[in-house]
């Protein structure tokens, strides 16, 4: 089974999102060395992610834990969504896709993954 493994909050505007979360629910938030990106630490260890807006309407997606994204993938296209955004590397980290609901809702696939490249 399936749970959220990590989230992203996009932004157009670092300081203020960050001032937002961090008044708000005590996040601690870091920007990630070498990164346009900053690490949100929640319940003690890393929760989620901030980056700048992608897209005019870019919402909070949720990344759901998988053992294989490329075989998630498939599956969500044989169930009727779609793959936005093909299996792609994080280096040292893992792999994620970005795939759309049958309702239209947005979502990512995580696969953990140290040797990824």
């Amino acid at each position: 089974m399936s749970g959220i493994v990590h989230f992203e909050i996009p932004f157009d505007e670092a300081e203020r999102v960050k001032k937002f979360y961090t008044e708000l629910f005590g996040w601690k938030v870091e920007k990630a060395p070498g990164m346009d990106y900053w690490m949100i630490y929640t319940l003690g260890g890393p929760g989620g992610g901030m980056m700048k807006r992608q897209e005019p309407d870019q919402k909070i997606i949720s990344y759901f834990g998988v053992s294989s994204v490329s075989e998630s993938s498939s599956k969500v296209e044989m169930l009727g969504g779609k793959v936005l955004a093909p299996k792609m590397a994080v280096p040292k980290m893992g792999y994620f896709a970005v795939c759309m609901d049958t309702e239209g809702n947005v979502f990512g696939l995580w696969e953990s993954d140290s040797q990824a490249g």
